[in-house]
């Protein structure tokens, strides 16, 4: 099993970690059971989640995630657990933020509520990494890590990091926090995978250069690069079968950023690599996506507790330089597919 270190912490996480977004919507309290017990047995000590899953976001079921996933900790040592979480921004009750305005309500009354809120339904008296889900553009970032730092010396936080951030914004928060004297973010969590690797473009530097573990989401693309969106019939309970007809546009403009002509051209030929190499293209996925040395941990996911063998099969794979040159002539050739 191997594991490596978050940030500068003293978080050691195996190299893959179990997300649990859908719990609650398209896998069901029972399914989510047996999925996080088959990553626990298999040696997976990492686990993340959210206030506002499962998605898609819903104003009736959010927070369902994190109370299935407390109910489940309740029947493994605490301690053997490290658990990741992340403050959309809402204070009293589920809101949908409006991210693309940075509007996140990240101050210190809503991260105080928020925190409080997840440590129920968690049924914790301590949450291993708080993360921000999204950055916020309009209260200023020193308002958000005293709140941060003011969590971690009430030994309710242990570590706080950031998420679907910029460099600009991660080197800002951790350039306060050194002039102030408070806790750094020691993460990123951000969308990393084959078909999205705009990481590289600023972020990878900072990473290295200040010591920030990254902690890439969807490395299969949503699915999209297991190949089963090439099937002569695509499933129908695949996530952007049903993205693709759900009633709200934020929902159906976001399939369509993973779902397209160009996405979909890339995994035809990234699919016959990882036959050329003997791997399954999922196994393949995740193995690229955590082996850059600035990543601590691949989230995985699951909606059907089958569906993590191939993701748990790429936890001791070494792509080799070859294999690696090929997939790096690929993204050259489709460049952004994701835009």
């Amino acid at each position: 099993m191997e594991y490596r270190y978050i940030g500068r912490s003293g978080l050691r996480v195996t190299s893959i970690c179990l997300g649990t977004m859908t719990f609650g919507s398209t896998t069901s309290r029972a399914e989510a059971f047996r999925i996080l017990d088959k990553a626990y047995d298999f040696g997976i000590n990492f686990y993340d989640t959210a206030e506002l899953y499962p998605v898609p976001p819903d104003r009736q079921l959010a927070g369902l995630t994190e109370q299935i996933v407390g109910e489940w900790l309740r029947t493994k040592p605490r301690d053997s657990v490290i658990l990741a979480t992340k403050v959309a921004g809402g204070a009293s009750g589920w809101f949908v933020p409006p991210i693309r305005h940075g509007l996140t309500a990240m101050d210190r009354f809503h991260i105080k509520r928020a925190v409080e809120g997840s440590l129920r339904r968690l049924k914790s008296d301590y949450i291993d990494l708080y993360q921000m889900h999204w950055p916020d553009s309009v209260v200023p970032i020193e308002e958000t890590m005293r709140a941060f730092d003011e969590l971690v010396k009430e030994g309710k936080v242990r570590y706080i990091g950031t998420s679907n951030d910029t460099a600009y914004g991660l080197t800002k928060a951790n350039m306060v926090a050194r002039y102030e004297g408070l806790v750094r973010f020691e993460s990123i969590q951000n969308n990393f995978s084959l078909l999205n690797p705009r990481f590289f473009d600023e972020l990878e530097q900072v990473c290295r250069k200040e010591q920030v573990s990254l902690l890439p989401y969807s490395p299969i693309a949503g699915g999209v690069l297991s190949g089963k969106y090439h099937q002569k019939f695509v499933p129908e309970d695949a996530r952007f079968s049903i993205y693709m007809n759900h009633p709200l546009k934020r929902v159906r403009e976001h399939a369509k950023r993973f779902f397209n002509d160009k996405t979909l051209a890339m995994t035809v030929e990234f699919v016959r690599i990882a036959q050329k190499y003997g791997y399954h293209p999922v196994t393949l996925a995740v193995a690229y996506s955590k082996h850059f040395d600035f990543v601590a941990s691949t989230i995985i996911g699951a909606r059907k507790v089958e569906q993590l063998d191939a993701s748990l099969a790429a936890m001791d794979v070494k792509l080799d330089r070859q294999i690696l040159k090929e997939l790096a002539s690929l993204q050259q050739k489709y460049c952004y597919p994701m835009g």
